[in-house]
Order: structure tokens, then C-alpha cells, then sequence
């Protein structure tokens, strides 16, 4: 079973939206498992303190490392060989291809940051991965951690409906995905693509290829980029191959 451990100050935020539509049901039914580890409960004073004021001053709290450790070690215990990772603004982008290998392997164990950030001994200490979900800062790691794990369960087997909806869609061949659509026929005067209608397989995969690839050149430059290179790659190696072949 796939499971998702999380060390969190706000184990009552999960699951959250996650117990809901698709991944809920697949909640309910043993498809994956979830489970929460309160840091507080590894603290050691009465307060039950998590943090503490930054070394070298500053504004705000830090959480602290061996409290956060000691909870790290709970969720994940020795031989517990899941990804371990750490919500944060500094980490590195989260991708699709990263989220489909995490879904394929026995779930992860989630950090959720709060306050100034955590302590950065804990990084080495524990073998975290600092993953973000965007460019902004949030209040905490908790809504980072329920798009990464929104994005992972999606993909377990048997909890999307139709097995080729985790394939053709946003970033799945290195493009956005191109535009949807479904009745009425006719919205304030815009009409369905009357091709989408034409019943040509063959013509509408290739309008919806067209389509994918215009709005990633307009939209994500970053995203065409790469795979207008790897498509001129395929095509000088193509004719390498034909120039061979006639010789």
C-alpha cells in the first residue's frame, strides 16, 4: 500500500481535501494510507515548544531540529526506505515526472515547515528533499504537502477512472495540454471545434497535438523550449538515417 506519512504542528488539516472525490474514496477503501506525526509530542518542555528564536537574530521562530528529528524518526522509522521531504519555498520545483515516481514507489514521509522555516541541520540529518510547489511563500508546508500528495494519488492504480487520463494531459509528453471541451454545442455564439465532431480519429489527434503545442509556445516558453529541441533532434536523426540508407 501506498502511504504518506506527515510531520506536521496541524494534523488536523488532513486529510483535508483528500478525503474527498477520487483520492477519499480511495482513502476509505485501502488504496493508499495517511497518517500524521505531531512534533509537539516530541517536544520536552510543559509548553510543548517546536521552536525557538533564530541564532544570529532576526525577526520570527525557527522549528527546532532535534524536536523535528525526533519526529522524522517516528514517521520513518530505521529501514523505512520512502523519500523523505520538506516542504519549502527554497526546494526544488515539483514536476510531473517527479510526482510519477514518487507514485510509483511505497509513498513518501512529508516535513511541513511553519513559522521562519526549520532548522538546516535537520536537512542532513534526516536525508530530506526540499521540494516546492511554486514560487510563493505560504503559511506553511501543510497546502504544499496536499498538492504533492493530490498529485500522487491521482495516479495510483485504480483511482482515476480512465487509465489514459494520467497520460493525456499537461505535462505528460512535455506539453500543456490542448483545450477541452463538451456540450451545448453552441456557448454565447462560441462554437465546439466542428473537427472534434468529425468522427477522424486521425485528424483529431493531430488538431489536439497542434493545439498542445501552440499554447506551450505562447504560455510556458520554458516548457517548448526543450521540446522544440528534442523534436529537431528526431528529425536530424531521421535524416541522418534516410542520407545512410540511399548510400
Amino acid at each position: 500500500m501506498w502511504r504518506a506519512s506527515l510531520v506536521t504542528i496541524f494534523p488536523d488539516m488532513f486529510p483535508g481535501p483528500l478525503g474527498l472525490s477520487l483520492a477519499g474514496r480511495a482513502l476509505a477503501q485501502g488504496g493508499w494510507a495517511l497518517e500524521t506525526v505531531d512534533p509537539r509530542d516530541q517536544a520536552t518542555d510543559r509548553h510543548r515548544s517546536v521552536d525557538d528564536t533564530p541564532a544570529g537574530g532576526g525577526p520570527g521562530m525557527v522549528m527546532r531540529v532535534d524536536v523535528l528529528a525526533r519526529a522524522v524518526d517516528v514517521a520513518a522509522p530505521e529501514g523505512d526506505t520512502r523519500p523523505r521531504l520538506l516542504m519549502t519555498p527554497r526546494g526544488k520545483p515539483l514536476t510531473q515526472a517527479r510526482v510519477r515516481e514518487l507514485a510509483a514507489g511505497d509513498g513518501v514521509v512529508i516535513v511541513c515547515g511553519r513559522f521562519e522555516g526549520v532548522d538546516d541541520r535537520l536537512v542532513a540529518a534526516r536525508g530530506l528533499e526540499e521540494v516546492s510547489v511554486g514560487d510563493v511563500v505560504l503559511s506553511g508546508g501543510e497546502i504544499g504537502a496536499l498538492v504533492l500528495l493530490d498529485a500522487c494519488v491521482r495516479l495510483l492504480p485504480g483511482v482515476m477512472g480512465h487509465p489514459e487520463s494520467g497520460t493525456e494531459e499537461s505535462f505528460s509528453a512535455g506539453l500543456l495540454e490542448y483545450p477541452q471541451y463538451t456540450r451545448p454545442q453552441n456557448f454565447e455564439g462560441q462554437e465546439i471545434p466542428a473537427i472534434l465532431s468529425s468522427g477522424d480519429h486521425a485528424r483529431v489527434a493531430r488538431w489536439r497535438r497542434e493545439q498542445a503545442e501552440a499554447v506551450t509556445r505562447a504560455r510556458r516558453p520554458d516548457l517548448w523550449a526543450p521540446y522544440e529541441a528534442a523534436r529537431e533532434a528526431v528529425r536530424d536523426g531521421a535524416a541522418t538515417k534516410r542520407r545512410k540508407t540511399r548510400e
